[in-house]
């Protein structure tokens, strides 16, 4: 049942992964180790595995709880990049990225209040038998 609610959720949580992936590439902490793409890869990565398993609703709100603090390590590491960055010549403006794991995260807990809503519901027919 690809068609629920919470798909679309986990989707948009998805996109936010692939634009923080594009925006994010000028983000230089720790030396050339690429922080940002590995973690919004791992974020893809696990809301596709997410989306796919639709029938193990616990497997699903583990996948989200995951990738819930992959975003806030992610969001906390851009705060501490922004904090730390100097907005000389190299960089006039300082960047728009926290908004997207911050928006992931809402969009991944909105989906596992409809997947446990999905869970409840299921339970609940069961007693009925």
């Amino acid at each position: 049942m690809l068609q629920r609610i919470q798909t679309v959720w986990i989707f948009l949580a998805i996109i936010g992964a692939v634009f923080l992936f594009i925006t994010g590439q000028d983000f230089s902490l720790f030396g050339p180790v690429p922080f940002i793409s590995i973690g919004c890869v791992t974020l893809v990565l696990f809301g596709f595995i997410s989306i796919l398993s639709y029938k193990n609703r616990k497997r699903q709100i583990q996948l989200n709880n995951i990738s819930v603090i992959i975003n806030a390590l992610l969001l906390g590491l851009l705060a501490y990049w922004l904090l730390t960055l100097s907005g000389g010549i190299d960089f006039p403006e300082k960047g728009i990225e926290p908004v997207f794991p911050l928006l992931s995260m809402i969009c991944l807990l909105i989906a596992n209040v409809y997947i446990r809503k999905d869970e409840r519901l299921v339970k609940s027919v069961d007693r009925l038998r």
